[in-house]
């Protein structure tokens, strides 16, 4: 149950006068509302209701939402710095999309040998790469597990990570020397040196060990350097400091938060997708709010996000 908008868990003064409180619930009850991400440029939010193949796109100022129904379950994906649609991981693989038009070319399907995984989370690293991984998301027919993989700067496609059952929280550092990734069902989020000209990483350790029953979805890095982490059926979005320390406990009105973006003209909102996915009936009564995307003002900043650079 919702009970108060934060509790402050650091020791650090300095965080104890910050805030966090909820101002605006948008009731679309997305099945499995996803890969939220602000675009600056246009100052519109963005996000996936994967299994529902469905695309929202909103304006906090005018309060106008829009919605288009994708041709596959739209996974992840990132505005193009073009300015010509997106560019999207759906459930096969990586294509250019333009929802006002319908507009589609693929890039490259993957994982075609594979039935039973499909993408899920990804992100543009600061350079605008593209990252996303596939998920196990029916293992019986599964051949093998999901992987991470970059689409680059020229539509290549190279695969990096193997043997992944739900990766999500990927993110990086302010300058982006720093990756983040998880793998869902082990509840650690793993941290990574990061090389930002060949898009390569190494050096994993864990960053952060979650508590039992909190499953990390996914993560963004604020201008400070921390990591906002959704944590999927404990009904919290968890600040991390760069040592991976909490620092915050941010209550969500619903049990299964599932991505956290911060935007607004000043970067200063909190976004946060959630999901009514795998409750039965009587859960999903007891969590009305479950699916709606949550808005919370911050005295906190993020940071612009990058488009994807095509060269």
């Amino acid at each position: 149950m919702f009970t108060n908008d934060v509790k402050t868990s650091s020791t650090q003064s300095t965080q104890r006068d910050k805030t966090v409180h909820i101002i605006d619930t948008l009731k679309v009850e997305n099945e499995l509302g996803e890969g939220v991400i602000w675009d600056h440029g246009a100052s519109k939010l963005w996000w996936t209701d994967i299994q529902q193949n469905t695309l929202y796109r909103y304006d906090p100022e005018s309060k106008q939402l829009e919605q288009w129904s994708t041709p596959e379950r739209l996974c992840c994906f990132a505005p193009r710095e073009s300015g010509d649609g997106l560019v999207a991981a759906f459930e096969s693989g990586f294509a250019f999309y333009t929802p006002e038009t319908g507009a589609l070319k693929w890039i490259k399907k993957l994982e075609t040998d594979n039935p039973g995984t499909r993408f899920n989370d990804g992100r543009t690293d600061r350079q605008g790469r593209l990252w996303a991984a596939t998920m196990v998301e029916n293992i019986e027919v599964a051949t093998y597990k999901g992987s991470l993989y970059c689409l680059d700067h020229q539509l290549n496609v190279h695969k990096t990570l193997g043997d992944l059952s739900i990766p999500n929280s990927l993110c990086w550092s302010p300058d982006g020397k720093t990756m983040y990734h998880t793998d869902t069902p082990s509840r650690q989020i793993s941290q990574y040196d990061y090389n930002p000209n060949t898009a390569t990483f190494s050096k994993q350790k864990i960053f952060v060990s979650t508590r039992s029953g909190c499953y990390p979805d996914g993560s963004i890095v604020d201008a400070q350097g921390y990591l906002w982490n959704a944590q999927w059926a404990s009904g919290t979005v968890v600040r991390y400091a760069a040592d991976g320390s909490e620092d915050l406990v941010v209550n969500i009105p619903a049990r299964q938060p599932t991505c956290v973006a911060f935007g607004g003209k000043n970067l200063n909102l909190m976004f946060v997708t959630s999901a009514w996915q795998d409750l039965d009936p009587i859960a999903r009564a007891s969590d009305p709010d479950a699916g709606n995307l949550f808005v919370f003002e911050t005295d906190y900043l993020g940071l612009i996000e990058s488009r994807f650079i095509q060269r």
